[in-house]
């Protein structure tokens, strides 16, 4: 091993209690808390915009498909698309009404889809039949509305619908209760058998638009120029991301909140790794002066603190990242920390580690600590061994 490897680790570990000892544990401490408060940040943000982004996906698709004038599309027109990315193509119909129970009411926006589709969701009950003729008088109501209106499972309520200038109305039994968290579907939304919509508007062939699901929604936005190119001039592809920009935005604020706390950690790392090898420098002036005074050329002295230097941001990358990815892996597996699911629209911290991230931590912390060795090193050839031997 060289001879500045040993003389830094010499001084860096010293047995015997010093400044330096203490300078050196205080900032492998600081290193240590901005490593894992990178991970962490970046594990929630990524488990916050995945969680939230997926429940929106799972209600409504990546891509809803629908005519340009707002009408009813006859089912299969012009979909024939052939674009690899995606995974699957929905009917649905939405119409509004006014549910009863007793004598309660409450306006909702009838959602039919499909019954060979799992309800998205469902938190109590079952979902539809698939291929059942009696899926056309079950419901699955939202365990908000249900609370709300006193509504129990198996229950019978009415749903009135203004079709044509006259009121239609229809008895369903509610089968199941959803939850997604996402306070706007919950109160909003009720849903059944997209046939009994149909037999409402006496029309079998007509559906109000398509849901597209995605293989993967990293190209959600080419995926739907595609679709757009493959559509007869009547029908139109829109992002998930454009119905609702609402949700979507305050996801993508998450991420310049990401950014600034990234940005202030590792900032006061870097204020931390110089003031630290300054202070130890500072402390070493004498053993500076003696070794340039014995012929050690600059490159040595220097390589002896960025040696020193090296064992700090490397024991402090080492214990961040095992306390960060911990802390992240604990709260995954077992959810301690619970939020406001009004305001979070998730009941538990969401976490999502992604390696390449954590890898671009650990790489991206030491490639910054090393650029900024540098610079107090610097003082070292301004150094006076004369005077640096008599300093004390």
């Amino acid at each position: 091993m060289s001879t500045p490897f040993d003389i830094a680790k010499k001084i860096s570990f010293q047995k015997q209690k010093s400044y330096t000892r203490f300078i050196v544990r205080l900032s492998i401490a600081a290193t240590s808390i901005s490593v894992a408060a990178i991970i962490i940040t970046l594990s929630i943000v990524n488990g916050f915009q995945e969680s939230i982004s997926e429940k929106v996906f799972k209600f409504w698709g990546h891509i809803r498909i629908g005519t340009v004038s707002g009408l009813p599309i006859e089912n299969g027109q012009g979909i024939n698309l052939t674009n690899s990315n995606i995974e699957s193509i929905t009917p649905y119909i939405s119409q509004s009404s006014v549910l009863s129970y007793k004598q309660d009411i409450e306006g909702v926006v009838v959602k039919g889809v499909p019954t060979n589709n799992p309800a998205p969701f469902l938190i109590k009950g079952k979902s539809f039949i698939k291929n059942d003729s009696t899926n056309r008088n079950n419901i699955i109501i939202s365990d908000a509305l249900a609370t709300k209106l006193n509504i129990p499972l198996d229950s019978s309520i009415r749903l009135y619908f203004m079709n044509n200038g006259s009121v239609q109305q229809r008895k369903m039994k509610v089968i199941g209760w959803y939850h997604s968290g996402i306070e706007e579907y919950d109160r909003q939304f009720v849903m059944t058998d997209i046939k009994m919509l149909q037999q409402l508007n006496q029309n079998y062939n007509q559906v109000d638009g398509y849901t597209v699901k995605l293989k993967n929604d990293q190209f959600m936005e080419t995926t739907a120029d595609k679709i757009r190119s493959e559509l007869p001039n009547n029908l139109v592809a829109t992002s998930i991301t454009d119905y609702y920009p609402q949700i979507f935005d305050w996801i993508n604020v998450q991420t310049v909140n990401r950014n600034v706390i990234i940005t202030i950690l590792l900032i006061i790392a870097i204020v931390n790794l110089l003031t630290c090898l300054f202070i130890l420098m500072l402390e070493r002036v004498n053993m500076i002066g003696t070794l340039t005074s014995l012929g050690a050329t600059q490159h040595f002295i220097r390589s002896i603190f960025l040696y020193q230097a090296s064992f700090i941001c490397w024991i402090g990358i080492g214990i961040g990242t095992f306390f960060g990815v911990g802390f992240s892996l604990i709260q995954k597996q077992f959810g301690w920390i619970q939020l406001d699911e009004t305001a979070y629209f998730i009941k538990t911290m969401p976490i999502k580690m992604y390696p390449t991230q954590i890898g671009l931590v650990i790489m991206g912390t030491a490639v910054i600590s090393y650029l900024s060795f540098l610079i107090p090193t610097l003082w070292i050839k301004k150094i006076n061994p004369a005077k640096a031997i008599k300093f004390d």
